[in-house]
């Protein structure tokens, strides 16, 4: 590719994807590799600029991560943040140490040494007129000396080098996170490091990106056949309409319905892919099949590789169909799946195998050998934003591709517990009322419906009863609790503050309208400490 690129050096954050999804928002192109790369490869991969992630280890200890020698020889501008900062000093020979105070969670910086980096940005002035900048911070360490070359260009009391740089040669570090949402200027500020320091060109946008994508999965597959996994939602939709791009016929959807989507699915996947893409595409009915294995499983990491290698053992079955029946020369060998980068960094799959596991997905991490087809996975590099992007250049229905996310074990992550037939119908029932109630309720303040308002929107069905009354009768029905987020990111999330009057008009209809369910309550837990689905 031609494109200007950052090169983002991962030394096992749980944010470092983030870093990557600001700068695709400036409309740069940037690749995360792990920290460990060869000086050779850091040489030859072209950046117009580095920037070094944070971590959960200390630089201090044995055995610690360090940045390749050739950044800081390559003669292109650096960032470090959070553990990039200090290993960025201690490297170039400066002093960290534990701090006997910790930083976690908002905090204010004062800018200092009128940096390029933090030219006109601010948040607030002091009584002396200094700027101050609102940040999200999250270490323990810090860094107590600076390396040669260095001035200090933001502070607190708690961490007197909250930021430092070395602007003969333009290197930049920041001690708190400007890639989380909490650091309100923080775009800002990778936009200010990758477009006017590192002279970037915003030359990465979707609607161009299609014919690299389109040339890529053809050199790939060949002529050969592809099976996709074909859920419904937004990742896999996208994903087949730019394979059915790039190769057409060639390609086989196969949409498993496992008896745990949303109310009326299976018809309408059928009816967009089938009737208006003409795609070619296979409905398997797996339900019992789901459902049989699901039986007396409570774990919720249990249930998600159960139905992960459900899925599998389809994908099997209908390869071999497909095989047998003489489709093609050969039949299918590629197994295509929407797998898209916040699923990698949730498995702990990030490039550089440092980051903690936080739950397991079950489209990351390969096929079994047994499965005997190769993985295509176009959008792996993409945040749900620019598969979003994609999907609208690609001629997708925009009330489609702007769908709130849908988890691929379905309903099976959303029913706390063991998984019933029964529990799957009320909660279907009670789902489709709320996100009916979601597009149907206008806010007068924007004009816009609640639905689009909200990131993702759903509802859990919990495996309690309680007490209630109907009429004069005495009810021992079910519990489902509401969820609603509001996030730029998804990996990190505010719970929407729908209006009461919403919150009431669902409840009244899921008691009345959804026998065996007599209480409804909403959920207002944030992410973090929380995660968005409650599995």
């Amino acid at each position: 590719m031609s494109h200007s690129k950052i090169l983002i050096l991962d030394f096992g954050s749980q944010v470092t994807q983030l870093i990557a999804r600001r700068v695709r928002e400036a409309h740069v192109y940037c690749e995360i590799h792990p920290c460990d790369v060869s000086d050779a490869f850091v040489q030859s991969f072209g950046a117009d600029g580095i920037i070094l992630s944070g971590s959960h280890a200390s630089v201090y200890e044995a055995e610690t991560d360090k940045a390749p020698q050739a950044v800081f020889e390559l003669g292109v501008p650096v960032m470090g943040i959070c553990y990039g900062m200090q290993t960025m000093a201690q490297q170039l020979g400066g002093k960290v140490e534990a701090g006997t105070k910790r930083e976690f969670g908002y905090a204010q910086v004062r800018a200092r040494g009128h940096s390029a980096l933090f030219r006109d940005i601010q948040d607030a002035t002091n009584a002396e007129g200094h700027g101050l900048i609102d940040v999200w911070m999250s270490h323990g360490d810090k860094v107590t000396e600076l390396p040669a070359g260095f001035k200090v260009i933001a502070s607190n009391d708690t961490t007197p080098i909250a930021a430092m740089a070395d602007e003969a040669r333009r290197f930049y570090a920041v001690q708190f996170h400007p890639e989380v949402t909490h650091t309100k200027q923080g775009q800002a500020m990778l936009e200010r490091f990758v477009l006017d320091i590192c002279a970037a060109k915003p030359d990465w946008i979707m609607g161009d990106y299609i014919s690299e994508a389109v040339a890529k999965i053809k050199a790939q597959v060949g002529d050969e056949e592809v099976i996709l996994g074909l859920s419904g939602g937004v990742d896999s939709s996208v994903a087949a309409a730019l394979i059915h791009r790039a190769i057409g016929d060639q390609l086989t959807c196969v949409f498993v319905d496992h008896g745990l989507l949303r109310l009326n699915e299976g018809d309408m996947v059928m009816d967009m892919f089938a009737g208006r893409l003409h795609a070619n595409v296979i409905r398997v009915d797996a339900t019992e099949q789901f459902m049989g294995k699901l039986a007396g499983v409570s774990d919720p990491e249990a249930k998600r590789k159960i139905i992960g290698a459900e899925f599998v053992e389809v994908f099997k079955a209908e390869a071999a169909k497909l095989k047998a029946s003489g489709k093609g020369h050969q039949g299918a060998t590629f197994l295509a799946q929407g797998t898209i980068y916040p699923d990698v960094i949730e498995s702990g799959g990030a490039k550089s195998k440092k980051a903690v596991t936080i739950k397991s997905h079950h489209n990351v991490g390969g096929l079994p050998e047994q499965l005997g087809l190769k993985l295509l996975e176009p959008l792996r590099d993409l945040f749900k934003d620019e598969v979003r992007e994609l999907g609208v250049a690609l001629g997708l229905p925009r009330d489609m591709v702007y769908r709130h996310p849908f988890p691929g074990p379905g309903l099976g992550v959303r029913i706390l517990g063991e998984v019933k037939r029964d529990f799957a119908l009320l909660l279907q029932r009670a789902d489709a009322i709320f996100i009916e109630e979601l597009r149907n309720t206008v806010d007068e303040k924007t004009g816009k419906t609640w639905y689009d308002l909200t990131s993702q929107a759903f509802t859990v069905f919990l495996p309690v009863k309680s007490v209630g009354v109907m009429g004069d009768g005495r009810t021992y029905d079910y519990v489902v609790a509401l969820r609603a987020v509001v996030t730029s990111d998804f990996m990190t999330a505010h719970w929407a503050e729908l209006p009461y009057s919403l919150l009431g008009k669902v409840s009244n209809r899921i008691i009345n309208e959804v026998r065996g369910i007599n209480r409804v309550v909403y959920d207002i837990s944030g992410k973090p400490p929380a995660t968005i689905e409650w599995e």
